[in-house]
């Protein structure tokens, strides 16, 4: 519920901090004290259209705080974190105006979009008056009431959950057929390319080898003779290694004689050897990887451009043509297999649409039934709200054709002003006066069902007065034990029924020269007066004063 409500710097109000409460609160005062600068003040806070000129004169910006207490329970705390908002005990949110027209919005002070706090205020706040094109205007709207009503909101969660899984098996089967009418189009053609890469049997990796094996059969005719004469040097008729190990056995035999000169020439032969085995070894494995048949040539050649012609036909690297010919086998094997898949999956959306018919075809007969009975109980309020000759209805249309994630059901409200006349939708024929006590009768029915934890009735009561201004007091009283209810009233009827009364006045400051919209709570022994001033205009009697002091005693 709203808990309090700060205002600086907006049109006429400078500083304004009211507490509220649980329960009827009404706000009365003089025509032109400032009742609806205080609603769009309000309406600010909860989202509503900013507008330069709410600015107080001469203030670079204007702003609006309502503070709200909210159970751990409510939606509202889904949208915060859904927004990655900080949630803490109390809920406050905040409007800035700035006298250039644009405006900021804070939520526990954190900045959001106007959309965010628009959002929010829907779920904590609903404002109804004879010119309110808010609520309950849209059917939808209808239709969750209506829920709301008949205790219906389980059986509306199935039926989403249930169209939810209607619409995702479908889907599946739909994907899955279009899959296998796409393969069998390509069937023939399939069958080709499997055919193909088959035969081929290209591996990864296989187009490196062979190049790089074409490259080196390539280049050794060219480097061959060069091998062979570096070879022959080292070992071949002409080779210095048996002279050189014949030196090296001879000065061994030398070594004992003279250690000192023989040693290091000894050593360095024998490395020279090594290294010339070493080299000849190397020229050896080299002989060998020159010495290739052309026919090996000529097959290696054959194999590398047929790898890359199969890559340019099919478009694809020749790396990815193995797997290019498991896609292709996959493909086929949909069309073997895919029509028993496909069976299995229509099965299981034919399950899941039935299901969703049969529910969504009990919610609408519990729809018609909640109707019934909530038609009853809002006619049942009409008379004492001075439209005994309308009739209020619960229109549904239900059609299988226009099924969706709520049912198969168009639940619209609708109204008969007066007999003989033609009945329509409730916000198109009943007038502003009339439209506000059928909403307060909707509301007193549905009582805390459906409905935001705080309403906000402007003016409800205008142009009716005696037994129905005391009838809509009674209605907004007992709508006020199970939601908090904020009414802006001229009826003192109304006034003498609630459980706190603000007074809001227009009060002169710097001698004149300015003017400030205050808002005071009366305490009980001040009632009396403003509901006199009610009663009596201008100049308040004591016939006056007597007359508010039965209301008074009359409502409590």
């Amino acid at each position: 519920m709203l808990s309090r409500l700060s205002i600086r710097d907006i049109v006429l109000i400078d500083r304004l901090d009211i507490d509220f409460a649980d329960h009827l609160a009404v706000l009365t005062g003089e025509t032109g004290a400032g009742k609806s600068i205080l609603l769009d003040s309000f309406a600010l806070a909860l989202g509503g259209r900013g507008d330069q000129t709410l600015v107080r004169q001469g203030q670079d910006q204007g702003q609006v705080t309502a503070v709200f207490e909210v159970g751990p329970r409510h939606p509202v705390r889904a949208l915060l974190k859904a927004n990655d908002i900080a949630a803490e005990d109390d809920l406050i949110l905040r409007r800035v105006q700035l006298a250039d027209g644009r405006t900021r919005a804070f939520v526990n002070d954190q900045p959001v979009s106007v959309q965010v706090l628009k959002q929010l205020g829907s779920l904590l706040v609903e404002i109804h008056g004879q010119h309110d094109d808010r609520a309950l205007v849209d059917a939808a709207t209808h239709r969750r009431l209506l829920d709301a009503f008949g205790g219906l909101e389980a059986d509306a969660d199935k039926v989403e959950s249930l169209w939810e899984a209607r619409r995702a098996t479908q889907e599946a089967a739909d994907e899955h057929r279009a899959e296998i009418e796409r393969a069998q189009r390509e069937a023939e053609w399939l069958r080709h390319a499997v055919e193909e890469l088959s035969k081929l049997a290209p591996q990864p990796g296989e187009e490196t080898a062979l190049a790089t094996r074409r490259g080196v059969m390539m280049q050794s005719e060219k480097v061959a003779e060069d091998l062979r004469d570096a070879y022959d040097a080292i070992a071949g008729g002409k080779s210095a290694i048996p002279g050189l190990a014949q030196i090296v056995r001879r000065l061994e035999r030398r070594a004992t004689q003279a250690p000192a000169l023989v040693e290091p020439s000894v050593k360095a032969l024998d490395a020279a050897l090594n290294a010339l085995d070493e080299t000849r070894n190397h020229l050896e494995a080299a002989l060998r990887a020159a010495d290739f048949d052309p026919v090996e040539l000529e097959q290696n050649e054959e194999r590398l451009f047929a790898l890359r012609a199969a890559a340019r036909k099919y478009n694809v690297q020749v790396d990815d043509l193995a797997a290019l010919a498991q896609k292709y086998n996959n493909d086929i094997a949909l069309i073997d297999a895919g029509e028993e898949k496909l069976k299995a999956l229509l099965e299981a959306a034919a399950k899941a649409k039935a299901d969703y018919v049969a529910a969504a075809n009990a919610l609408s007969k519990a729809r018609l039934k909640t109707a019934a009975a909530l038609d009853k109980a809002v006619n049942g309020e009409l008379a004492p709200l001075k439209l005994e000759r309308a009739r209020f209805s619960t229109e549904i249309d239900s059609n299988p054709d226009t099924a969706g994630a709520n049912g198969i059901d168009r639940v619209e409200f609708w109204v008969q002003t007066n007999p003989g006349t033609k009945p329509g939708p409730m916000m198109k024929i009943a007038s502003g006066g009339e439209l506000a006590r059928f909403l307060l009768a909707l509301k007193v029915v549905l009582a805390d069902r459906g409905s935001a934890p705080t309403l906000v009735f402007d003016e409800i009561d205008t142009g009716v007065g005696g037994a129905v201004a005391d009838a809509i007091g009674m209605r907004l009283a007992r709508l006020g034990h199970n939601v908090q209810v904020l009414a802006v009233t001229h009826a003192p009827q109304v006034a003498a029924r609630a459980y706190r009364h603000y007074v809001i006045s227009k009060d002169a400051l710097d001698k004149g020269a300015r003017v400030a919209t205050r808002v005071v709570e009366v305490a009980e022994d001040h009632r009396r007066e403003e509901i006199a001033r009610m009663l009596a205009g201008a100049e308040i009697t004591n016939e006056a004063r007597a007359a508010a002091e039965r209301l008074i005693k009359q409502a409590s």
